[in-house]
């Protein structure tokens, strides 16, 4: 980890343990952990860069669908191809093309409602944490009429460093008085586990887009889980009181 990461992990770790009772909280990302919507993302990418010239798509398109659309972009095409203008509109005209191609198919992970709502009445705090844009936390509360099941939200205006830097997980920790170690975080890709490992954070890592394998590397990884259905709100809760090495 380098330096600034860790003295800002550092930093939010004395300051929740001198100034904050002991809050649990949630962290969960977004697209692919609260639901299963990663096609559409990549159906919506496929046509922006289509249109600006590349013939990337499928599954060598969708390893670069992580972060914020600029870096997407910047990732796609090089730094210098586009204006921030040029920049911004592509990012805006693939959110458009998301929406319409996902609007009749918005619905959260099985279970996942009802897994909100224990948690919430035994006590846990719970936040949205994405780089995504926030037109899109917006639309999927909507949809699902669950924005009053979250305690806070951090969207792409918030967040200077993507995913596996841990800023994102640190900022929705803050939002909520929560220690770095009364934190769990519902991730489904590899990066977001990785962050959540530098910001000293157990993770649950959610099977919608990669397979159990991926994450068998992350120490910090609890639990595997495809859907929400049969998992144990009190279960997460003990394993946050036990030392990591017990839980693999």
């Amino acid at each position: 980890m380098q330096p600034g990461k860790q003295f800002l992990v550092a930093w939010h770790m004395f300051f929740t343990f001198v100034h904050m009772k002991r809050t649990v909280a949630f962290l969960f990302d977004m697209d692919g952990t609260l639901a299963d919507n990663m096609q559409y993302h990549l159906q919506a990418w496929e046509k922006v860069v289509s249109g600006a010239g590349s013939d990337l798509k499928g599954e060598a398109l969708m390893n670069q669908l992580y972060g914020k659309n600029s870096e997407v972009i910047e990732r796609i095409f090089g730094k210098e191809r586009f204006s921030k203008e040029e920049v911004k509109d592509m990012s805006l005209q693939k959110e458009r093309h998301y929406h319409a191609l996902y609007a009749q198919h918005v619905k959260l992970l099985p279970g996942l409602k009802g897994f909100l709502e224990e948690a919430r009445s035994q006590g846990v705090k719970i936040a949205i944490a994405t780089a995504g844009l926030g037109m899109n936390v917006d639309f999927l509360l909507e949809h699902t009429q669950t924005r009053g099941l979250f305690d806070a939200f951090i969207s792409d205006e918030d967040v200077r460093r993507s995913k596996p830097d841990p800023e994102t997980f640190i900022l929705a920790a803050g939002k909520l008085e929560a220690s770095p170690s009364a934190c769990i975080v519902f991730e489904d890709s590899p990066k977001g586990v990785e962050a959540a490992q530098q910001a000293n954070m157990k993770a649950v890592a959610v099977l919608t887009a990669k397979e159990e394998a991926d994450f068998a590397r992350f120490p910090n990884v609890i639990k595997t889980i495809s859907n929400y259905k049969n998992l144990s709100v009190q279960e997460l809760l003990d394993a946050i009181e036990q030392p990591q090495e017990q839980q693999k």
